[in-house]
């Protein structure tokens, strides 16, 4: 065989980099003062460093400077000094976008004035109608301030989403699909209402026995929607002065308009929503004043924008027919006791979390269960447990279920609003 060329063999086995070859290496793409330059910047770091800490200069995680370098006198002397400020109202902008624009504000119980604007204020930020912060010396526009919104209200948005999702919601299966009708299909699929030239339904009445899911499917609506969600329980808004529950309901649609979308969900509206009569004694007035203002807020002269309302009542025959009329609450969606299909679900839902007998037969228990509600069932559950734990037992047997259902459902008969609910409706 003829030996190999030698140019071959270096490229199999390539020689290793000396020294020489990595400091030449190493000055590729470096300029003539390059290295001087790097050693000069070092320098200069460990040099200020060196001043900071002679001077007592700490990263603290406060952002204050060093305690050596306070002046609390002159601070204190200065926090003196500013002068709180007043609220007024701006009433009315002269020569707006120009440079010699001014304002009109009205200060409550003092007076008009024509003033200009702060140091620390643009002309942008200040609308006719706004609120805003002035001085007290020469009554110049120093801050713009949000709206008044009472504080009471402003707590009725729930921040949390609540932990109940549509599976937790059984025997219901109807309902369900129209609340998603209403409030989710316009806000997913606005453009099926746009190209069929129809509004989409904006308010919804619940209305059943107490204790089969009208809240629970509200909690369930403000899990699944990203909008903002305003909660108020009718007896909320019952106020002791007048005009202070028409004010709330005000505020609150004006802190609704103000979001992106809405849903306001009324619970317990027979509180303020019965039918107005005269009871001679005035009784009475003012919560019907609240309730003409939420009718008037539904569909009054203002357009409602992009607010869902839904309420929730187990007396819809004290209603005001004002309230129900189509428009102001387009869709009525009754809650009715639970079939014998529906009641086995619920009984499943209760008893995902427990810890069970496989052959447990739910069909069984949800026959002995008639004109039951949600609740009920819940509570059957509960007691089912309560049984095991009494015996002292790991798992809740089949025998621990129907000894539950003689104590509750025939137990507690005589306690169960349902018959008189259906004598009502």
């Amino acid at each position: 065989m003829a030996p190999e060329p030698e140019d071959e063999l270096n490229e199999k086995n390539p020689r290793p980099l000396d020294e020489d070859d990595i400091a030449l290496l190493k000055t590729y793409g470096l300029g003539p003062y390059s290295s001087s330059i790097k050693k000069t910047e070092k320098e200069i770091k460990e040099m200020a460093k060196k001043v900071n800490d002679l001077c007592g200069i700490k990263e603290s995680d406060t952002g204050l400077a060093a305690p050596s370098q306070w002046d609390l006198v002159s601070d204190k002397q200065m926090m003196q000094e500013e002068q709180p400020l007043q609220v007024a109202r701006c009433t009315k902008i002269i020569n707006p976008n120009t440079e010699d624009a001014k304002y009109v504000i009205n200060v409550k119980q003092i007076a008009k004035f024509v003033v200009g604007l702060g140091d620390k204020v643009s002309p942008t930020d200040i609308e006719e109608g706004m609120r805003v912060g002035v001085d007290r010396n020469k009554y110049q526009i120093q801050i713009p301030l949000p709206p008044k919104i009472d504080p009471s209200v402003t707590m009725m948005t729930v921040e949390e989403k609540p932990d109940v999702t549509y599976n937790d919601v059984g025997g219901c299966k109807e309902q369900i699909e129209k609340m998603r009708e209403v409030v989710e299909l316009p806000m997913l699929h606005p453009e099926k209402f746009v190209k069929l030239g129809i509004d989409p339904p904006k308010g919804v009445l619940c209305y059943g026995p107490p204790g089969t899911g009208k809240t629970l499917l509200a909690r369930a609506v403000a899990n699944r929607t990203d909008a903002c969600f305003i909660r108020v329980i009718g007896s909320e808004l019952v106020q002791k002065y007048v005009g202070e529950g028409a004010r709330m309901v005000r505020e609150l649609f004006q802190m609704a308009r103000s979001k992106k979308a809405c849903i306001v969900f009324f619970d317990e509206v027979d509180a303020i929503g019965g039918a107005r009569f005269d009871d001679g004694v005035g009784g009475d007035n003012e919560v019907q004043r609240t309730m003409l203002e939420i009718v008037n807020q539904l569909d009054g002269f203002d357009a409602r924008g992009n607010i869902k309302v839904l309420m929730a009542t187990n007396r819809p025959d004290t209603l005001d027919p004002a309230l129900l009329r189509p428009g102001r609450l387009d869709r009525k969606v009754e809650f009715g006791l639970p079939d014998l299909e529906s009641r086995t679900q619920i009984f499943k839902i209760h008893t995902r979390t427990m810890n069970c007998e496989r052959d447990v037969r739910f069909e069984l228990l949800a026959r002995l269960c008639p004109n039951s509600t949600g609740a009920d069932i819940r509570s059957v559950c509960t007691e089912a447990g309560m049984y095991a734990i009494r015996a002292r037992r790991k798992t809740v047997t089949e025998k621990d279920f129907l000894d539950a259902v003689n104590k509750v459902i025939k137990g507690y008969q005589k306690f169960s609003a349902t018959p008189k609910y259906m004598v009502y409706n």
